[in-house]
């Protein structure tokens, strides 16, 4: 399971954790937040970014979120980029990092694909004409596509059918506190 380091203006990273947080009823394991205050040193945060995903990484390596291109969360995160087996993205949104969390057990280069996607699907224009929602209105669970995923891949011969839930991370299928 890959771990994911937030780095971001202050206070965003750690508001972005504890929205997974909220929204899964508790943080799951290996998600770190790392603030960048406007007096903070970037060399000294360089430093602790770098010990934070050594502390972070798994056997399918890191994934590093940041916040705008360009600005000093973004370039000290770049700094990871150059890490084996750690991805960096930035503009992070929580579309983005839900995405991240429920794609945590896939190579590293699908968990980018999924995180990417996962960004861009959650920017929409709400307003009258926005269709209306499905029957139901509560929204779907933040991992409904990869639980589809895992058994579309099961059904395909990809994984043993019983074995399809075990491709998920523990609370994927829905988060804390749903029927």
């Amino acid at each position: 399971m890959a771990g994911i380091l937030i780095i971001a203006h202050a206070p965003l990273a750690t508001a972005l954790r504890e929205c997974i947080a909220h929204i899964y009823g508790g943080c799951p394991a290996r998600i770190g937040a790392l603030d960048v205050l406007p007096d903070s040193d970037p060399v000294q945060v360089v430093a602790e970014a770098t010990a934070e995903i050594e502390r972070l990484r798994e056997e399918n390596g890191a994934l590093v979120l940041t916040d705008m291109f360009g600005a000093t969360p973004s370039n000290i995160a770049a700094r990871l980029a150059t890490v084996p087996e750690v991805r960096v993205l930035a503009g992070v949104n929580l579309p983005m990092l839900v995405r991240a969390v429920c794609y945590r057990t896939t190579p590293l280069d699908v968990l980018v694909e999924k995180a990417l996607a996962g960004a861009s699907k959650g920017v929409q224009a709400i307003g009258p004409s926005t269709p209306a929602p499905a029957e139901c209105a509560c929204a779907p669970t933040p991992c409904a596509e990869a639980a589809a995923d895992a058994l579309a891949k099961a059904a395909a011969g990809g994984v043993e059918s019983g074995q399809a839930a075990a491709c998920l991370p523990l609370g994927a299928l829905k988060p804390a506190g749903a029927a």
